[in-house]
């Protein structure tokens, strides 16, 4: 009895895959630049990130700002000082008792006041009188500097008195001579800080 030839089989046909498997299965491309894989910046690149600037864009204007700023916090403090404000005052200047020797001493007139203006005349007068002239008014000049210092002395010594009254004997404080002296050989209407008093009004 002849055997029967096998029956042939038809080719199985793949099973199509769901959209979930494909989603899954389908690698998700990584953006470009993350990762650990990202591509070595160039030395340009990096340059570039390094000198780019951490100020505002509109640089101009800042800077100008700034500068308002500081040229009206320096006319607040020469105004200040001027005016006698203690905060803008130099430490020479400052306290109750420079602020009552001041006083005292722009109340009055000293001949210090006159030096500058002095100094002025001798100065054209040198250009129109012969020399031997120039010595005697050189010596005159160099006499009224000397009363002009002794006669800052005198009101430091007057001005020494007012304060100890004020603040008790013992109590001024050091370099009061030369605090005055310096003081009363400029003009009053240059003095720094301006005198807060009139002249010959009590104080």
């Amino acid at each position: 009895m002849a055997k029967k030839a096998p029956a042939e089989q038809a080719p199985a046909v793949p099973a199509r895959p769901s959209r979930g498997r494909k989603a899954a299965a389908e690698p998700v491309a990584e953006p470009q630049g993350a990762g650990k894989n990202r591509p070595t910046p160039s030395r340009r690149d990096a340059e570039q990130a390094r000198r780019r600037p951490l100020v505002p864009d509109d640089r101009r204007a800042a800077q100008k700002a700034s500068r308002a700023q500081v040229a009206a916090e320096r006319e607040r403090a020469r105004l200040g000082m001027a005016a006698g404000e203690e905060r803008y005052l130099p430490r020479a200047d400052r306290g109750p008792q420079r602020r009552l020797t001041r006083d005292l001493l722009d109340r009055r007139f000293t001949l210090g006041e006159l030096l500058i203006p002095i100094f002025a005349v001798f100065l054209v007068i040198t250009f129109v009188v012969p020399g031997l002239y120039q010595s005697v008014l050189l010596i005159t000049l160099y006499g009224f500097i000397v009363l002009a210092v002794l006669d800052g002395l005198l009101a430091a010594r007057s001005i020494r008195k007012r304060l100890e009254e004020r603040f008790g004997a013992g109590s001024v404080e050091r370099g009061l001579n030369w605090y005055v002296i310096k003081r009363a050989l400029q003009l009053r209407a240059l003095r720094t800080p301006r005198p807060q008093v009139k002249r010959w009004q009590k104080v």
